[in-house]
């Protein structure tokens, strides 16, 4: 091993009296990942953020009657080197989590998609805890994350059968004037792209739009405009969503707010950035889908969530744009 890595070194004695206290710093250097070199000294990889954090959990210690000490140093050779980086060995954490997958494909069937949704968070919650304190990442980091996105893909498909590949072509930029009274067709059983998409087309572009609900995308009527399936005219383009597409093809891209809402559709539809409502938002969309007796249904009622929401990131960033000039 060529790289000698730098580390820092928390060496801290608890307080005694504050039992509460001591549990909590121990769950907060877990939490972080810290190896425990022997009782009282804990060790991490170095970078400013970890240190920064260290240096935080050091006061905190020290309020409340303990001591720390934060130091830094690099290993002394490639043998030490090598001997501190496997104390951060999450081999087993990322057996368990494949096993957890494993255990959860027996008991999809039959799920709802509110039970699927909520299996899908809590363990998506798991990986990223597990991925966040892997320093060292290597054959078992790539066999967890292979098996996560064909654990993703396995459920997307029940919750969005055919959902649509991704087509390399340009987007061109359409006029709204040219597709008023329309009729638009999806697949039934709208899952997040497809009702945002259905929402945007009604709110933004064709408010007199006329929608049909497919059991298959080859049932699409020829004079219909189809979104979110292969071969239809609005669909993923690139890195694109259905959602940020139609955006983009009638130059609603001027608009931060539906920016935002497309950066909230993509990642629940194909991952990303994570958007802080989208946990919310998906929540929502699972109950409405078990709830509603057909699409339109739900499509009424996911709209008014799409209005708060719309209104809600608006007024977010005029408040920003405020800030900027005052």
């Amino acid at each position: 091993m060529n790289t000698i890595t730098t580390w820092s070194l928390l060496v801290l004695t608890l307080p005694t009296e504050n039992a509460t206290a001591r549990m909590r710093f121990w769950r907060a250097l877990k939490a972080k990942g810290c190896a425990v070199l022997r009782d009282g000294i804990y060790l991490l990889p170095y970078t400013d953020e970890r240190e920064q954090m260290l240096r935080e959990l050091s006061g905190a210690i020290a309020e409340c009657g303990g001591t720390a000490h934060l130091l830094r140093a690099p290993s002394l050779d490639a043998a030490q080197d090598e001997e501190f980086r496997a104390l951060f060995d999450r081999s087993e954490d990322h057996a368990g989590f494949m096993r957890a997958l494993k255990d959860a494909r027996k008991t999809m069937s039959g799920q709802s998609a509110a039970e699927l949704t909520k299996l899908l968070r809590k363990l998506r919650k798991d990986y990223e805890s597990i991925v966040a304190i892997d320093y060292f990442p290597g054959d078992p980091a790539t066999r967890s994350a292979a098996a996560w996105q064909d654990f993703i893909g396995l459920v997307d498909t029940v919750l969005s059968p055919g959902e649509p590949h991704s087509a390399e072509r340009p987007i061109r930029r359409l006029l709204v004037s040219d597709y008023q009274a329309r009729t638009w067709a999806t697949r039934q059983h709208m899952w997040v792209d497809r009702v945002a998409s259905a929402w945007l087309i009604r709110r933004f572009i064709d408010r007199d739009a006329h929608f049909i609900w497919l059991a298959s995308p080859s049932a699409c009527p020829a004079n219909a405009l189809g979104f979110d399936f292969d071969g239809a005219a609005f669909t993923h383009v690139g890195e694109r969503v259905t959602f940020e597409v139609l955006v983009a093809s009638f130059g609603l891209d001027e608009d931060p707010a539906l920016l935002r809402l497309g950066e909230l559709v993509h990642a629940l539809d194909v991952g990303g950035a994570p958007v802080p409502e989208a946990i919310g938002f998906e929540a929502v969309m699972a109950g409405a889908r078990e709830r509603a007796t057909d699409d339109d249904q739900l499509l009424d009622e996911m709209g008014q969530v799409l209005d708060s929401l719309y209104a809600y990131f608006a007024s977010a960033a005029k408040g920003r744009d405020t800030g900027r000039q005052s």
